[in-house]
């Protein structure tokens, strides 16, 4: 079956680095950002979007990845792979695919439970389907879709291969 690519690799790299230098304008003042990439695709992108935001300071940015743990499909716990001091701090919520807004909304409660200064959400592709309150603070691409239309984002390792539409 061939892949109907919405996102090539350059392409992706592109928008993720443009989204590193918007999280940077964003967060101008600060000297840390918690990255908390929610499992599999998240994760991937949040070390992209780490290593380009390292590039960029030239390692002046203390950065701290976190992985957060949830079944997509039926979300109940969320777990963090660690629990980092998160008072007055700056979380972005990292995942590939931004459907509903379900996954994202319920990826932030753990830290609610905390008291963040700034809770903000990151996606590569955003599609028009918001059945719940969220809205990414930076989208790679914006889709409008069908409901049986899938957007399939690939990653190989620590690389985001590109974004299909399927």
């Amino acid at each position: 079956m061939e892949k109907n690519y919405i996102l090539s690799q350059e392409v992706a790299e592109k928008k993720l680095r443009r989204m590193a230098y918007e999280i940077l304008e964003n967060n101008a003042d600060e000297r840390q950002l918690i990255l908390a990439g929610i499992r599999e695709s998240g994760s991937v992108i949040a070390r992209a979007i780490r290593r380009h935001l390292l590039e960029i300071t030239g390692g002046r940015l203390s950065i701290q990845l976190i992985t957060i743990t949830l079944d997509k499909k039926n979300p109940g716990p969320v777990t963090l792979s660690l629990v980092p001091e998160l008072d007055d701090q700056v979380v972005i919520v990292i995942d590939d695919v931004a459907n509903s807004g379900k996954t994202l909304l319920y990826a932030m409660k753990p830290f609610l439970e905390h008291h963040p200064r700034k809770i903000e959400a990151l996606v590569l592709v955003e599609r028009s389907h918001k059945a719940f309150p969220v809205e990414p603070d930076y989208t790679g691409l914006s889709l409008s879709t069908t409901m049986q239309e899938h957007i399939y984002v690939e990653v190989d390792g620590d690389e985001v291969k590109g974004a299909w539409l399927e």
